[in-house]
């Protein structure tokens, strides 16, 4: 099975964001509208076609976005050529995460918890005893290109001890390295970067 033909967790658009009064551009972190949108995905959330979800802006597909935090250091990382969405080549991100498979019998809190731990666990290695605690940032939408359109993430910001070390798994399609949370408001660095990424800059720094 091809990666377009994986069923994957979507929302109508249109119960996600109350028929657009709850829309947004950029990243939300208003407690009210968190609750309100994640209660209408727990309610409204199906499973479709990746290929399909991809190019149906009707639907949303929740992605769990973590950024990686160590102090006053952030993990960045680039997308290589290897790596398998042409779209985000040679762009730098903040995020890791994915697309949301179903489980059967849970809910979409336990559903998110466990896609968001399997995707860390499938694209970095981060010892156990190093990891913190994962706090909730807000939520990403970006209905201004063709990627975001058909997403929204749920950002989020692991905390590591000082001194705790992150390996990519994937090294011919990503490459990491840390970087001062300042260094990335540098004109050279922030013009690279994701746009969902350039959105975590701006409420970090």
């Amino acid at each position: 099975m091809g990666k377009m033909d994986e069923m994957i967790l979507v929302a109508p658009r249109e119960d996600v964001f109350a028929n657009e009064t709850l829309t947004f551009q950029g990243v939300n972190s208003d407690k009210e509208s968190i609750r309100q949108i994640m209660a209408h995905i727990e309610r409204n959330f199906s499973e479709m076609r990746r290929g399909d979800a991809e190019e149906n802006p009707s639907y949303k597909q929740p992605i769990p976005y973590v950024v990686i935090k160590r102090k006053d250091e952030i993990f960045v990382y680039e997308r290589l050529e290897g790596g398998g969405e042409a779209r985000l080549h040679n762009r730098l991100s903040l995020g890791f995460g994915g697309h949301m498979n179903a489980a059967e019998g849970l809910g979409f809190a336990d559903i998110l918890k466990l896609n968001t731990d399997r995707e860390l666990d499938e694209e970095l290695l981060i010892d156990e005893s190093d990891k913190g605690n994962m706090i909730t940032l807000g939520l990403i939408n970006d209905d201004e290109n063709s990627v975001g359109k058909v997403h929204i993430g749920i950002l989020s910001a692991l905390e590591l001890k000082p001194g705790a070390r992150v390996e990519v798994k994937e090294k011919d399609q990503i490459a990491g390295r840390w970087m001062k949370t300042a260094d990335l408001k540098e004109k050279s660095v922030y013009e690279r970067l994701e746009t969902w990424s350039q959105f975590v800059v701006d409420i970090l720094v």
